[in-house]
């Protein structure tokens, strides 16, 4: 079983403590959980929203309207998805102890970054170089 780790509301990572210690993993996986957990709130309250709308709207101006929302509610509820999906994937790497460290160098990712974005997985600088590889490869 793991050990629980004590934690102050007002904890925050600092750079001049040993990194990803076991308080700064905590402090991450609490608040990727507690993230995980508004996502999840949302798609559901979403859900709902559109269990109430699923009515017929005789008038064709409100019935595209009504469609044109629903399309929008669904690509936010698909974007949320993918996002719990990358969440959970950031939970598994701080019980693999890969947390915080980007998959193409290995060196810390920043914790300001980790903070802003803790289901970030590469540098800043790794992330920069990735997407200017795509922006060419896209132009292609």
């Amino acid at each position: 079983m793991k050990r629980q780790t004590f934690l102050p509301d007002e904890y925050r990572p600092a750079e001049d403590e040993p990194f990803m210690n076991e308080r700064q993993l905590e402090y991450f996986r609490r608040k990727l959980l507690a993230w995980k957990q508004e996502l999840l709130e949302q798609s559901a309250e979403t859900l709902e929203g559109m269990k109430d709308s699923a009515r017929n709207v005789p008038d064709i101006a409100d019935r595209a309207s009504e469609e044109t929302d629903r399309a929008i509610e669904l690509r936010t509820r698909d974007r949320q998805r993918k996002l719990v999906s990358k969440i959970d994937a950031a939970l598994r790497r701080i019980e693999t102890g890969e947390f915080g460290y980007c998959e193409m160098t290995g060196e810390p990712i920043s914790l300001r970054r980790l903070d802003a974005r803790p289901i970030a997985t590469m540098t800043l600088e790794a992330q920069e170089r990735h997407e200017r590889r795509e922006r060419v490869h896209r132009d292609d």
